[in-house]
């Protein structure tokens, strides 16, 4: 730690590149709210003793064009103010350990109850059938009921393999420190393409969830070309082009069901109206009611 902040109500924000991050939508999403806060790095976590160097090689790069330096796989904390809002944001932006998982996450929560850090979210991003062309679909669960209900969100029910983001989720919940976990779905069959249309949902769902402006703007920019440069390689074979028009029709079918589902405005009043007949009726009350 090159320094200990002064933060107001932090709340931390974190990704990890790897099995956490399909289409790199997750660290994008970070890297990005940090460039765009002009975050500061504070911290980091020496990586000699969670990663696999054989699996996550460090590069050389050239300084000058004459001096070499290598540049280790890192995860770093970042410190900064959110525009708009009066709270600070600790945003980590790593790698999955490969190694000591358990000794990994009680670092990160130690750090994170050490500057009193309110809230962790953790982003994510998976693979699955939605298509490229429609808004990347963003659930968030936590593990806490009475976060769930405070924060509009879905009990984790998921049972299987999980990565860092699960144990650094459970590390939290052990150290009493609120957490939530955000995840996007990304198409699988880009999965290798930086999903910026995943990145912007999930920088859009944390606005809601923390009720703090972002702009997600650039990322709308990029989100246009992502679209039309998938859409022009998918074109090029009638087998995918066939498979994604499917997915699009079945998102857009599930969309239309949802918007379906909802009542007007006049059967809800009708309803209302009839709620009020029959408590009145049991109250002995005749009078009627202006509506």
């Amino acid at each position: 730690m090159y320094e200990r902040p002064a933060l107001e109500r932090p709340v931390l924000i974190g990704a990890f590149r790897g099995w956490n991050d399909g289409g790199q939508a997750a660290t994008l999403a970070t890297g990005y709210l940090a460039r765009l806060w002009n975050a500061q790095k504070f911290a980091d976590i020496d990586p000699e003793l969670f990663v696999d160097f054989q699996a996550t090689r460090p590069h050389v790069s050239l300084e000058d064009g004459a001096t070499r330096r290598i540049d280790w796989p890192e995860n770093a904390f970042f410190r900064a103010r959110i525009p708009g809002a009066n709270r600070d944001a600790v945003i980590l932006i790593g790698v999955e350990p490969n190694y000591r998982w358990r000794t990994f996450t009680d670092l990160v929560s130690d750090v994170a109850r050490d500057l009193g850090v309110e809230l962790v979210v953790t982003l994510g991003a998976l693979l699955a059938d939605v298509p490229h062309s429609r808004p990347s679909p963003v659930t968030g669960a936590a593990t806490d009921p009475h976060l769930v209900d405070e924060l509009g969100l879905q009990l984790s029910r998921y049972e299987g393999p999980t990565g860092i983001v699960g144990v650094l989720l459970d590390a939290c919940r052990r150290s009493g420190i609120p957490s939530v976990s955000l995840w996007a779905a990304v198409p699988h069959y880009v999965s290798l393409a930086p999903s910026p249309r995943a990145a912007r949902a999930l920088c859009d769902r944390l606005a809601q969830l923390l009720d703090v402006p972002i702009d997600t703007a650039e990322l709308a920019e990029a989100e246009e070309t992502y679209a039309e440069q998938v859409s022009e390689a998918v074109s090029t074979d009638e087998e995918t082009a066939a498979y994604v028009a499917e997915l699009e029709k079945r998102t857009d079918e599930l969309d239309l069901e949802e918007h379906e589902d909802l009542p007007s405005g006049d059967s809800l009043a009708a309803e209302l109206t009839q709620f009020l007949r029959e408590r009145d009726a049991e109250n002995g009350d005749d009078t009627p009611r202006e509506q």
